[in-house]
Order: structure tokens, then sequence, then C-alpha cells
């Protein structure tokens, strides 16, 4: 979530704290566009099998299966807040920051190879266009007047 947080900051003129790992590199993600894990949930729903029983009565295990839905594509934070500076036409104002030792993780990187073969689950929505479509969600939703000059919402 942080595209929103950052969003929110970027356009009220307040700084993002960006991470990079210990020896200075950029933390990467694997943004993943909401309709793309949409698809994901209601393939796995509409694949599952038949209950095991009604009424509390068991009559076999339960089908239980767990799902990593991802992008597959994991992007540098610092590539996002670009895009989203991009498109919303401000410079965001940075805190660079090392994660703690202790921290999160530098890098995801999600598998979905068991979605995709059970779900046919095939994430289409790469960084830039869902980005695109968040940020002209979220400057009609909270009505912010166009700070946008120059940036890419205009179609």
């Amino acid at each position: 979530m942080a595209y929103f947080s950052f969003t929110k900051d970027i356009l009220n003129g307040k700084p993002i704290t960006v991470f990079q790992t210990q020896d200075g590199k950029e933390v990467a993600r694997d943004f993943t566009y909401i309709d793309d894990v949409v698809k994901g949930c209601l393939g796995s729903l509409d694949t599952a099998e038949k209950s095991t029983g009604s009424g509390g009565k068991k009559r076999g295990p339960a089908q239980l299966r767990v799902y990593n839905l991802g992008n597959t594509s994991p992007v540098p934070v610092g590539k996002l807040v670009g895009i989203l500076e991009g498109l919303l036409g401000v410079k965001a104002k940075k805190n660079i920051v090392k994660m703690p030792r202790n921290g999160d993780v530098p890098f995801t990187h999600a598998n979905v190879s068991l979605a995709a073969h059970d779900l046919g689950y095939q994430p289409r929505t790469d960084l830039a266009t869902g980005l695109r479509k968040f940020v002209k969600w979220y400057v009609g939703y909270y009505g912010i007047k166009s700070p946008m000059k120059g940036g890419g919402l205009k179609e």
C-alpha cells in the first residue's frame, strides 16, 4: 500500500520514506494491481471442489489450497516513486533511509506457478498502467483539483 500513502504525501508536500538496503541498494517489491488479485481469487473460487459435508458432519478432508498471487516482476521502489511523480506532476520530497538489519526484506518476488497451473492465473497489469488507473481514481475520489500540470493523467 506504499503507493497510496506515497500519493497522499506527495500531493500534500510531505516527505516520503524510501528505504534502501544496508549496502545502499534499492529495495524492490512485486507490486500487484488489485484487478489481477481479484481474478486470482475468483479463479480459486471457480475451481474449488464441493464441500465435504453439511450440518457440521464431515465426510472427508477439507479442500484447502494456498496460492501466491503476485505480479512476478519486482520493481525498485524508486521507480514506483518516479512513475507517481510523473503522473501527479509533483516532485516527491524523499527521505532515503537504510532498512534496519532486523527489518523488512530487501526484495520480494511472487512465485505464482501453482496459481498459474491450477487457476490459469496470469497477472496482466504492469506497474505503470496500474498506477495510472490508481492515480486517476485517487484524484477523482478525493476531488483533487488538477495539480498534474504536465502530469500523465491527461488523455
